[in-house]
């Protein structure tokens, strides 16, 4: 039949998710990073995804498509209602809080090991909600995947204390500078840190960070360290 259904432009998505959280049929969801519409016959054509996109991604059109399957949607929540919980806390959906304890000291434990800082997950700046409730009154770190690697006190030096999103602009597809806007401008973002390598296509993740500051319309104190392949880092 034909019929009103939605579109989603990949090139136009930035992964933030909040078209898959505002689609109570559970027609669209998140691969590798981007919005897809997952079941047509899921989607009611009514858009209550559309004004949730912050990027314009998604629009209508008519088209054949399978007629939506009300039945088949409500079996569909009732599973998933019903289903344990996944085990992997990797999709943005599943955001969570990390507490921890300060280690105690190395003479007393008889350990020299460094643990994590990280507080919170996910960490990949693709997948985490834009919405997601670590960012409130959190000090943001803004970083190239390969700088923990390099720096061997990563962890205490810029982890600590602050929220940690990682990209690499050569390796990821899109830009980050949407995704990174739509989070300064709808959380109480307290300071913006951004950590790259010396290497030049690092540029591009210091170049999104600094735009989307300038977007949001927010005035917070940013800093931006770069890492050298030898693990030194420049201020």
């Amino acid at each position: 039949m034909i019929r009103k259904i939605i579109k989603i432009d990949g090139e136009k998505c930035n992964g933030c998710g909040l078209c898959a959280e505002a689609c109570h049929e559970g027609a669209i969801g998140m691969i590798n990073g981007k919005a897809k519409l997952l079941r047509e016959d899921f989607c009611d054509g009514l858009g209550d995804c559309r004004p949730a996109c912050p990027a314009g991604a998604i629009s209508f059109e008519e088209r054949e498509a399978p007629a939506y399957d009300e039945t088949a949607v409500l079996a569909a929540k009732a599973a998933a209602k019903a289903a344990p919980p996944l085990p992997c806390g990797c999709p943005g959906t599943q955001s969570k809080v990390i507490r921890r304890q300060e280690a105690a000291d190395a003479a007393d434990t008889g350990c020299c090991r460094t643990e994590s800082r990280l507080s919170q997950w996910p960490v990949q700046i693709k997948l985490i909600p834009v919405n997601a409730p670590c960012f409130q009154g959190a000090h943001l770190l803004v970083a190239a995947d390969c700088t923990a690697y390099a720096c061997g006190d990563f962890h205490n030096r810029f982890i600590r204390n602050r929220i940690t999103l990682i990209g690499c602009p050569k390796l990821d597809e899109g830009d980050y500078t949407e995704k990174l806007t739509a989070i300064l401008r709808s959380n109480d973002i307290r300071s913006l840190t951004i950590v790259r390598m010396e290497v030049p296509c690092c540029g591009g993740l210091e170049r999104a960070a600094k735009t989307a500051l300038q977007k949001s319309g927010k005035f917070i104190p940013w800093q931006v360290y770069t890492v050298k392949t030898d693990g030194s880092v420049l201020e």
